[in-house]
């Protein structure tokens, strides 16, 4: 994205394909994406589309925590995402503050709950929790016991079973609504500058398809947004998630979420 920003005009890009939505929603507004056709947009549920139609979703996940029954019981997990920020959770949780999908989350909490209460969580995570240079380093130190919980998306999980088969590790979801639970997507658009347009909308509605969707979602654990579609790896099923009041594009840029993380030194 920040290439896409420096080339501005010149850009030889045709499409830019995001693991999460906030370069999307910068590229956006700065008026660098071009309108994506409707044929394309209507394959797909409106919340997961950019507000001004110069982007779109391609496949969802949501956060979850991933703990080792053998360190933890699930009855004694929390029931929000916040509550992993206290004493109790020393030496015991881990996560990737690095992870956009994590960042994601932090604006999630912003908009939840308050800049203040976004800085205490922040804070507490640095003070007690373990960090971890990215997601999959995280679920493997909670396979192998080193911590009892981690904090990542769920498509982690899914490949590490598909490499492994069976891990000692279990998925689990916070209550109804807790940022805990955020979905996020990967998303795709058209530069503006490209100079094979057609081409490069053709590309977008393929992946917007069922059968680009099932192509994709074949080779990730992530759930299809083409609606009516529903993910044949064994995940949870998508109208059972019960994420946050949250779009993609109420994420925005996630500048605040990383101004915050600075702030108290997890970046």
């Amino acid at each position: 994205a920040s290439q896409i920003i420096e080339e501005g005009d010149r850009s030889p890009a045709d499409i830019i394909y995001t693991e999460e939505s906030p370069p999307l929603n910068n590229l956006g507004e700065l008026g660098l994406l071009a309108k994506i056709d409707d044929a394309t947009l209507n394959m797909l549920p409106k919340e997961y589309v950019g507000a001004n139609g110069t982007w779109m979703g391609v496949t969802a996940r949501t956060r979850v925590v991933v703990y080792n029954p053998k360190k933890v019981d699930e009855k004694d997990l929390p029931t929000t995402v916040m509550d992993f920020a206290g004493p109790e959770w020393e030496g015991r949780v881990g996560y990737v503050p690095t992870s956009g999908a994590f960042q994601e989350q932090a604006v999630a909490i912003l908009k939840m709950h308050g800049r203040e209460a976004t800085e205490e969580w922040l804070t507490g995570l640095k003070a007690f929790g373990k960090t971890y240079t990215n997601n999959m380093v995280a679920l493997k130190a909670v396979e192998k016991g080193e911590v009892a919980a981690v904090l990542v998306n769920n498509y982690y999980w899914y490949a590490l079973e598909r490499e492994r088969g069976k891990l000692d590790s279990k998925l689990y979801y916070l209550a109804d609504g807790d940022a805990g639970n955020l979905v996020t997507i990967s998303g795709a658009a058209a530069v503006k500058a490209s100079k094979h347009p057609k081409e490069a909308q053709a590309l977008l509605n393929w992946m917007a398809s069922e059968e680009g969707q099932r192509v994709i979602t074949q080779t990730t654990a992530e759930y299809p947004l083409h609606k009516g579609m529903v993910s044949d790896r064994g995940l949870k099923p998508f109208e059972d998630l019960r994420p946050p009041k949250i779009s993609p594009a109420d994420l925005g840029n996630a500048e605040e979420a990383i101004e915050l993380e600075r702030e108290v030194g997890l970046l």
